[in-house]
């Protein structure tokens, strides 16, 4: 379930998020200023926060501004939703961080759908939406992953990390990814065990997408981690 945390001082604001993303199948978390928010980042990294600009003390474009110089939230999904709606403000907000930009008032539906926009985008692992490289199918609503084949579906066995580990890497095609940010996306970054961990899974996860000789999808780049590519699928005549 994607966690969602809404910075906002607002009661009736953060009501109405609030509801609508519950209702959509996510996980909410709520801060009413800078400093409850950043103690809940300090404590597990949201998939996604939505971030008003004026709360009290530190505003919104300083959090962000804070969190995009920190490696460890770097890469936080951003969309800040705000009444100041000059496109000099837009403008502030997006060279701050932010990854999109809503004015009030808005429309809690159309909130929802930049939501899962920016999370498609950024981090398109948290979404039931099925993922497929070349014949490999997976999808997260039923747990399944398949090869297909000549019209048929061999199915994958997976234990739930290897599963989360694919889900991850499908949804990031071609990139490398070392064995600490694989331990931080997939684990999370509230978990601390040891990166050979990683190494464990990986193999286990070849054992068996090997069964639907799909094992070399996952290579190992020296020195750096892993990526999944589809370059080592077997070619279908």
């Amino acid at each position: 379930m994607p966690r969602v945390l809404i910075v906002e001082d607002e009661g009736g604001i953060v009501e109405l998020v609030s509801i609508h993303l519950r209702h959509a199948g996510f996980d909410v978390a709520v801060a009413g200023d800078a400093d409850r928010a950043q103690a809940l980042v300090d404590e597990a990294l949201p998939d996604l926060v939505v971030l008003d600009w004026m709360l009290p003390g530190r505003s919104g474009v300083a959090l962000a501004r804070r969190w995009r110089t920190d490696p460890r939230t770097r890469e936080l999904p951003i969309v800040m939703l705000t009444a100041r709606d000059e496109e000099v403000d837009m403008v502030t907000a997006l060279d701050a961080g932010a990854d999109d930009y809503v004015t009030k008032p808005f429309s809690p539906a159309a909130l929802l759908a930049r939501i899962r926009a920016v999370l498609r985008r950024r981090a398109p692992q948290v979404l039931d939406e099925v993922v497929q490289v070349g014949t490999l199918m997976l999808d997260p609503a039923t747990r399944r992953v398949t090869r297909l084949v000549d019209g048929r579906s061999e199915e994958v066995k997976l234990g739930p990390t290897e599963f989360r580990l694919l889900h991850f890497l499908m949804t990031h095609p071609e990139r490398v990814h070392s064995r600490a940010q694989l331990l931080d996306r997939v684990w999370g970054d509230h978990v601390f065990i040891e990166e050979r961990t990683v190494d464990v899974h990986i193999k286990r996860l070849r054992e068996s997408l090997s069964i639907v000789q799909c094992a070399g999808l996952i290579e190992t780049v020296r020195g750096a981690g892993y990526r999944l590519s589809a370059q080592g699928l077997p070619q279908v005549a």
